[in-house]
């Protein structure tokens, strides 16, 4: 055989054996939920943990495939498509204006967050879960281990709108649902709630000697959109900081769904290791993107930058894609555990956290501090800073090991049931390239300059 023959069917033997695999994880995930064995459901009736699950993986879907495909339209003059596609130049229209786009980005990324963990609360497995007979070392890796909830979320929650979504970005978005979820990310954005995020950003860009400088001139001449920009911030900072104070203080105190047995002290040092490592990866794709297209004499004189590049962009720029896959892995397994350390969980005759009042602590138990925390510190934060020093983010030696382990765990094709989803729902959908459409990049470019000339 030659190299393409063993290519393609190693290819075929993921797709087969990803998919089965999926299909495995998703009925025990049911299961799970038709014996009250789950977070949710053992406290409730399933249906609302079956409609919860759902509804999070579908929204997840268009969080996901919206956001590819906005950002990828953004270069695109969407006049192109005003008739055709007409909720797709509505959803356009918005985030092509001022600095929506990046507001959208920060609101929907506290929308994955938000969504994963309540994937995490409706299906992930109580302690001891058992289900139909099945051998404990099973169930250890597909419960315990979070390989069933993993492979549902990143399949067909994730990455099968992002394979469609990066190609048929028009049809993707040409629907109420993306411009509902567009409205919802700048309703997040705009409550204040990730403000704090745009410290960091201000002290980064001060530290590198820049002055941030808004897109909107409203803003840069408005002194009442200023305090109102920088209230908003002082009350994210508050709700981080007492975000902080009750995860601590239910760490502390064993009153989270960690594990048992796992002392205090592991759990907190657990916690920030995994935002670090959420950090890490959300701050490797933007230095990626950024080095991309930079000759390899200005990507720093690091030995690990050099390494980091040589591996990322060798051959035929497969690891490019390859990295994006097992990095979503890495980050939707990193936010599973992050859920379980910080979710607070009061025992049984136990006090609430600063004794508040119930109501506030059954808020405190949707896991939604959880979230914010993992947004603000584990997520953006990282972003801003690697995109404001992305030679230095190449050159930390663990951006070298976590691109290798992104790329092992793309090999393993556990995502490879992504593609054949994606197949599906394309071809159901009949969605269609977006060049049918408007064309590509070089004959848009074209046609620009027979305009012009003309004109």
């Amino acid at each position: 055989m030659d190299k393409n023959s063993i290519g393609n069917f190693l290819k075929i033997f993921k797709s087969i054996y990803s998919s089965l695999l999926l299909v495995f994880s998703i009925v025990l995930i049911m299961g799970l939920i038709a014996n009250k064995q789950t977070n949710l459901s053992s406290d409730s009736h399933p249906a609302a943990a079956y409609i919860l699950l759902w509804a999070a993986i579908i929204w997840l879907t268009m969080v996901e495939g919206g956001q590819a495909s906005l950002v990828g339209l953004e270069p695109v003059d969407n006049q192109l498509y005003k008739e055709s596609h007409p909720k797709a130049f509505k959803c356009t229209n918005i985030t092509n204006y001022g600095e929506n786009l990046d507001k959208y980005l920060l609101g929907r990324q506290f929308m994955v967050v938000i969504v994963v963990f309540c994937v995490n609360i409706s299906g992930g497995p109580i302690d001891n879960a058992t289900l139909w007979g099945i051998p404990s070392w099973v169930l250890g890796i597909m419960f315990q281990g979070g390989l069933a909830m993993i492979m549902l979320t990143c399949n067909v929650g994730q990455l099968m709108s992002q394979v469609n979504a990066s190609l048929c970005m028009l049809d993707y978005t040409n629907n109420y649902f993306a411009l509902l979820t567009l409205y919802v990310a700048m309703a997040i954005e705009f409550s204040g709630l990730l403000h704090a995020s745009y410290m960091v950003q201000m002290l980064v860009n001060a530290l590198a000697g820049k002055k941030l400088k808004s897109k909107e001139e409203s803003r840069n001449s408005n002194i009442f959109q200023n305090i109102f920009f920088f209230v908003r911030c002082l009350i994210s900072l508050a709700i981080l900081c007492f975000s902080l104070a009750v995860t601590m203080e239910a760490l502390f105190n064993d009153k989270t769904t960690m594990w048992d047995g796992v002392p205090a002290w592991v759990a907190v040092i657990i916690f920030f290791i995994l935002l670090c490592i959420v950090g890490m990866l959300e701050g490797m794709q933007i230095a990626f993107f950024a080095v991309a297209k930079i000759p390899a004499s200005e990507r720093g004189d690091s030995v690990f930058a050099k390494k980091t590049c040589e591996l990322l962009f060798r051959g035929e720029g497969y690891n490019m894609p390859a990295f994006m896959v097992g990095r979503q892995l890495c980050v939707v397994s990193c936010m599973f555990f992050v859920a379980r350390v910080t979710t607070v969980s009061i025992p049984e005759g136990g006090n609430n956290i600063f004794n508040v009042s119930q109501g506030l602590q059954d808020f405190f138990n949707l896991g939604f501090l959880g979230a914010l925390i993992t947004t603000i510190i584990g997520s953006i934060s990282w972003q801003l800073v690697a995109a404001t020093f992305p030679i230095a983010f190449l050159s930390n030696p663990f951006t070298y090991i976590l691109l290798r382990i992104c790329l092992f765990l793309e090999g393993t094709g556990l995502c490879q049931a992504s593609w054949v989803m994606a197949a599906v729902h394309k071809r159901i959908a009949n969605f269609q390239r977006d060049e049918v459409y408007i064309g590509t990049a070089e004959e848009r470019a074209a046609k620009k300059i027979e305009n012009n000339d003309t004109v």
